[in-house]
């Protein structure tokens, strides 16, 4: 983590608009969107139907700044690695383009905005898991977990799952065993989804000095763990089936997605046991597939919901 007091001096964009998109930056827009791809099917699930409008706008809302203030605090401590690798040395801060205490006021006051908008606006316990979400990805992850062991995406990636329950909590106040076959989906799908861009992107990570799996392990290694990940992915989604009483819709979608992946996986396999190495392994073909796959399958969850 770099010290508190070290940072590049800020250079102030040209304009109002480049300084706001350089804060808007510093929340990952793109990572909210697949955290809000979790969140509002399972708000569906929920509520066997359409949810109310107000509070799943609201969940939704609080929920994208709850994401953002994770975001903006991890680009905080990780400030000093994201100026040394390819993939993120664009990044506000890296760049200077924002002030790390700017930053850090920034990620805080959006934390604050959120659990309170949460709590008054939807629930407390939908606000308490998204106080915990960001607590465990800035402090575990983040300030524990990424420079410290090759398991950092396995356990930090629980903080990814947490907008699953917090869609559930927002709509019924408690939890069930449906949000956390869900939120077992996205813990499974995680490591293989990151695993394969880190291998894309194994030099930086090593330059940076972050031990993400591929830097510490074989190619091979790398997709024996994505591949027995995959399964247990494929695997925990069927189990919806059964748990939340789902129409055949869900299922088939679900069999479907899981075989299309797998399919994809054991390409990559093939390509490591023919030797193939490098980008020649076109680790980046599984990444985007797990992005499609992740969509469709809760959009099943929705459309399901709305036939039960």
């Amino acid at each position: 983590m770099a010290p508190l007091g070290t940072a590049a001096t800020a250079t102030a964009p040209r304009s109002l608009g480049a300084l706001v998109k350089a804060y808007v930056a510093l929340t990952k827009p793109r990572i909210i969107e697949l955290l809000l791809i979790t969140t509002l099917p399972v708000m569906f699930l929920a509520a066997r139907g359409l949810p109310p409008l107000w509070t799943a706008a609201a969940t939704m809302i609080f929920g994208t700044l709850s994401a953002g203030s994770a975001n903006v605090l991890n680009c905080y401590i990780d400030r000093d690695i994201d100026a040394t690798m390819r993939r993120t040395r664009r990044r506000p801060l890296a760049k200077a383009e924002v002030s790390p205490r700017g930053a850090l006021v920034f990620g805080v006051v959006l934390g604050v905005a959120s659990t309170l908008g949460l709590g008054l606006a939807v629930n407390w316990v939908a606000a308490g898991l998204s106080l915990a979400a960001i607590l465990f990805y800035v402090f575990v992850y983040s300030m524990i977990l990424k420079r410290r062991t090759s398991q950092n995406i396995v356990w930090g990636g629980i903080a990814g799952c947490m907008p699953v329950l917090i869609g559930w909590a927002g709509i019924t106040g408690t939890l069930s065993w449906a949000p956390v076959v869900l939120f077992g989906v996205v813990f499974f799908w995680t490591p293989p989804h990151t695993w394969t861009l880190a291998m894309r992107y194994r030099e930086d990570y090593a330059a940076a000095h972050v031990p993400m799996l591929p830097v510490v392990t074989t190619e091979r290694r790398v997709v024996l763990q994505v591949v027995a990940y995959t399964w247990a992915t494929v695997l925990c989604s069927l189990l919806l089936w059964p748990v939340a009483g789902t129409s055949l819709l869900y299922p088939v979608v679900a069999l479907a997605l899981g075989a299309a992946c797998l399919w994809e996986v054991y390409r990559l396999l093939g390509r490591v046991n023919a030797g193939r190495t490098g980008v020649d392994l076109r680790p980046m073909r599984f990444f985007h597939w797990s992005n499609i796959y992740l969509a469709l399958l809760f959009l099943a969850v929705a459309l399901d919901s709305l036939l039960v």
